[in-house]
């Protein structure tokens, strides 16, 4: 029942899709209904033609061409209708999956990043791409042939009955055999269906997963590991594509062998009328076309049913990603955050990113404008996190986080994260060239500003170095650019923009150590009179910090400047000589 629901569910949202495009709808029905029309009334000029060919020497060849020309604009005619109906269903099917995807992916962009870290990037990829195909391919077939067939079987029906009665109720007797089979199929198939495209999706995850990290995975030997993990899922998926295929696949023999019944209780109950003068040949012939047409949209109808049930599996994925709980809009009256200072304060905060695994506990910090606030620890102690939480990329569970004054809940995210300059140990880098890359904070900034912040951070010798300099196009995420050269443009990116605040997350982690300390002379510049966030498991680099807080287990541990906790001999203490122990 509740499989049942879902399905009605999802079939009303897809109508709800459709109602946009309700011209091409009521142009494909109607040319739908003129193409049955057409296609039932040849077999009656078939049946008219043949009853003029009596016997040898009595034969009506004026009729008979008459006749051959009326099926000639007939046959015309309902390939001019099947064509506009093929372009209104085109138009309209295509319609609907764009504006389903553009919706996904508007989705996309609002969701809390909390899922797009619990969900595998491939799959959720699968649903957009993947998923829609599938439901664009069902939805077209389903769409044309199940109006289609189920009008010629009305048509048709009501033909019979017009000729006779007899032969109609052996076809009407005959015809519920069908709508069993087709039901049977339609409840098998449904959420088979919905599990090979789940499958498909988690295999899809993990091969961008696999080609994301190529590079981890060779280097670690990690290749059988991936291998054998790949062969489960695409087992699990041979196993649940083969069920569904193996219980669609029974419709099209099920639904033959009915055909076949009517196709011969037509024949036999046409032909013992015939014999007795009941009907003439010409309409005997028309009867058995009429059977073979009757028939023939049981065959389509159940092929659809099956393509529907894969569409509507595929549509309920993509229907579940954008009703997933978008991140909480900015309030109407939210406030700009401009010109900051960098007047800071972390109030009683406490986040988990599971629920039942406290994270951070009632975390306090006032940090003053213009201070340098080192923040170490430990790998999982929640550094990044806080990161993560005065960004706002994650709001906290309870307390709060407040700059200039006002909760940042009530701030505006794009006032609040433009007032920080980024620069993470992990690079962001997309498809442009370089000067494109660097500019991406401030796109209206000049060729002397983007020199200038390049040679700031000493990246302009590698750059010139390059093919084409600053116009060399970078593919996706640096390409071939060494990881310590990806770091220099994205450090270039911060000098450029010149922010409020500063937040540096192992930022110099994959540059050479003599880079490094030119870096760091440029960034105590950049620092001055700037509230600045830094986060290094090298202790050296954080030396001249005005605060360091020392975090373990999502706490703060210690706190003073780089002399009085050395002093105090504690756990910063015995963090800091472990790294220049002998």
């Amino acid at each position: 029942m509740e499989g049942r629901n879902r399905q009605k569910k999802i079939l009303l949202r897809v109508l709800w899709y459709i109602r946009r495009y309700w011209f091409y709808l009521c142009v494909s029905i109607l040319m739908a209904a003129l193409t049955v029309v057409l296609t039932l009334y040849l077999p009656i000029l078939t049946g008219a033609a043949i009853d003029l060919i009596v016997e040898k020497g009595r034969v009506d060849f004026a009729g008979i061409f008459q006749l051959l020309k009326r099926m000639a604009a007939v046959t015309a005619g309902t390939a001019a209708a099947q064509w506009v109906m093929n372009v209104c269903s085109n138009r309209m099917t295509y319609a609907v999956v764009r504006d389903i995807r553009e919706e996904a992916f508007r989705k996309i962009e609002v969701l809390p990043l909390k899922y797009i870290d619990s969900h595998a990037h491939g799959e959720v990829v699968s649903r957009v791409i993947g998923d829609a195909d599938q439901f664009a391919d069902g939805l077209l077939m389903g769409f044309t042939q199940l109006f289609t067939g189920a009008a010629t079987i009305l048509g048709t029906l009501a033909i019979l009955l017009n000729i006779n009665m007899g032969i109609a109720a052996v076809v009407v007797c005959i015809t519920p055999v069908s709508f069993l089979v087709a039901g049977f199929i339609a409840r098998k198939t449904f959420h088979m269906f919905r599990l090979q495209s789940e499958t498909r999706g988690e295999q899809t995850a993990l091969i961008d997963e696999m080609v994301g990290g190529q590079r981890v995975v060779q280097a670690f030997g990690h290749e059988e590991e991936a291998m054998e993990r790949f062969d489960e899922i695409n087992a699990r998926l041979r196993d649940c594509s083969l069920r569904a295929i193996f219980f669609s696949s029974l419709t099209n023999p099920a639904t033959r062998f009915v055909n076949s019944l009517v196709y011969t209780g037509v024949g036999l109950t046409g032909a013992f009328l015939a014999i007795r003068g009941g009907i003439s040949v010409g309409k005997l012939s028309c009867l058995l076309s009429y059977a073979n047409q009757y028939t023939k949209p049981f065959n389509e109808i159940s092929g659809v049913i099956t393509e529907l049930q894969n569409a509507l599996a595929c549509a309920g994925r993509l229907f579940d990603l954008i009703e997933e709980e978008p991140q909480r809009p900015d309030a109407a009256d939210a406030w700009v955050l401009s010109g900051a200072e960098g007047n800071i304060c972390l109030k009683e905060v406490c986040f988990s990113y599971v629920p039942d695994r406290m994270l951070i506990r009632n975390f306090n910090l006032r940090v003053k404008p213009g201070q340098r606030v080192a923040i170490v620890g430990p790998t999982g102690c929640g550094k990044t996190t806080i990161i993560n939480l005065l960004m706002r990329f994650y709001d906290v569970d309870s307390g709060s986080i407040r700059v200039e004054g006002r909760d940042i809940r009530d701030v505006t995210r794009r006032s609040l994260r433009s007032s920080y300059g980024m620069v993470l140990q992990e690079t962001w880098l997309k498809r442009g060239t370089i000067r494109q890359n660097i500019a991406m904070g401030k796109p209206e900034a000049s060729e002397e500003e983007i020199l200038e912040a390049a040679v700031a951070a000493h990246a302009h010798s590698f750059i010139r170095r390059l093919p084409e300099g600053y116009d060399t196009v970078l593919p996706e995420d640096g390409g071939s650019l060494s990881q310590g050269q990806k770091q220099l443009l994205c450090i270039a990116r911060v000098m450029l923009c010149q922010p409020d605040m500063l937040i540096l997350d192992e930022a110099t982690s994959s540059i050479d150590t003599r880079t490094e300390l030119k870096i760091q002379n440029a960034f105590a510049r950049l620092m001055e009179g700037r509230t600045s966030f830094i986060v290094a498991h090298r202790l050296s680099t954080i030396r001249e910090a005005d605060v360091i807080l020392v975090m373990k287990d999502g706490n703060i541990i210690e706190q003073g400047n780089h002399e009085t906790l050395l002093a105090e001999g504690g756990f910063y203490a015995k963090l800091y000589n472990s790294q220049f122990a002998v």
